[in-house]
């Protein structure tokens, strides 16, 4: 079994319901779960779309260690200065959230004080943690697939958290619309549909 955290989110919600951690991201969940040990107790988390962001931001605020800020970057500046401002008054830990790095800050002050921060990034999946998503993610739209699936797909998978999302919606797409099972072929197809011909690490 892969290991996750579980969402604290209300039954019957929509989305995922528990992160996959791996390599890309267990630092990312270990500094989350002790903020009182961040400089000046402020976070800025950063990584590829589609990595959990959101998700760890979601799970840090309602587990109750602090405010999340996701998207922080289409924020105003001031705006979100004076929120650092009142977390520092208040010593109520901040995790802000960001893209991709590197972000660029224009105003000074908010600059300088980011700059101080716990920097954690999320970084690229590697094979288990590939393997891992690909089943959660069939999880949760009730695809099912096996370990023989992962093992088959991890090799000629992209290692991006957007790709690997879209490999499986396209499995799922393609058994739909085929009205079977999804074995190899249509592992195959999808592999295709996603990446073309040249699948990108085909070994």
């Amino acid at each position: 079994m892969p290991r996750q955290i579980p969402l604290p989110l209300l039954a019957g919600s929509p989305g995922p319901r528990s992160i996959v951690l791996g390599a890309a991201n267990a630092h990312v969940a270990d500094a989350l779960a002790d903020p009182a040990r961040w400089p000046f107790r402020t976070a800025v988390l950063t990584g590829p779309p589609r990595s959990g962001k959101s998700l760890f931001a979601r799970w840090f605020a309602q587990s109750g260690r602090g405010e999340a800020v996701d998207d922080a970057p289409q924020l105003d500046e001031v705006e979100l200065f004076h929120r650092w401002n009142r977390a520092q008054e208040s010593g109520t830990p901040l995790l802000l959230v960001g893209g991709e790095p590197p972000w660029n800050i224009a105003l000074p002050d908010l600059r300088s004080r980011l700059g101080a921060a716990l920097q954690l990034e999320i970084g690229a999946p590697d094979d288990a943690m590939a393997a891992d998503l690909i089943l959660s993610l069939a999880e949760q739209r009730g695809l099912p697939l096996g370990a023989d699936a992962a093992d088959y797909l991890v090799p000629r998978a992209a290692r991006s958290f957007a790709e690997l999302e879209r490999l499986v919606a396209a499995i799922d797409r393609l058994s739909l619309e085929r009205k079977a099972p999804a074995t190899q072929s249509i592992w195959r197809a999808a592999l295709e549909a996603v990446h073309g011909p040249e699948e990108p690490r085909l070994l």
